[in-house]
């Protein structure tokens, strides 16, 4: 599910960051400029909005990211739940300090599907913790290229 408030607002070409939003950490990955390929970039230890919000402006300035793709973990059944609302939330929030176009992709199952590739290469539990978040921010903002690329 691409958001639509905002797709028309999507320069052509420019890097994206994409964010896997958990209540402990926050998983970023960055696109390249042509938008092909997502790269996990790094996990942010959650403290306060205000600590998370200056070091995702410190990442978009650093990879003079021209938007953000916010996994949106909806329910299974496609609802909306509580953990919706505060993405949403966070994304009002940060659209305040960032003047950048925030885009939604629906990320059910992102951080299990990345689990289970971290399991099936025999990565180590503890591995898997350091690495799970950044590389769900990569699968949800990979989906969203590819849905880029296929879009009119």
């Amino acid at each position: 599910m691409m958001d639509a408030n905002g797709i028309d607002a999507l320069p052509a070409t420019g890097k994206l960051l994409g964010l896997d939003l958990g209540t402990k950490t926050i998983g970023v990955a960055v696109s390249d400029g042509l938008r092909y390929t997502a790269t996990p970039l790094e996990t942010i230890a959650r403290t306060k909005f205000t600590a998370d919000a200056a070091r995702l402006l410190e990442l978009i300035s650093e990879n003079a990211a021209v938007a953000l793709v916010l996994g949106l973990p909806l329910n299974m059944d496609g609802s909306e739940g509580p953990r919706v609302q505060s993405t949403r939330a966070f994304a009002r929030n940060l659209a305040q300090k960032a003047p950048l176009p925030i885009l939604f992709w629906d990320e059910r199952l992102s951080t299990s599907a990345v689990t289970r590739m971290l399991i099936e290469a025999d990565t180590r539990r503890e591995r898997r913790a350091e690495v799970v978040d950044k590389l769900a921010a990569s699968y949800i903002l990979q989906g969203f290229l590819d849905r880029l690329r296929i879009t009119p």
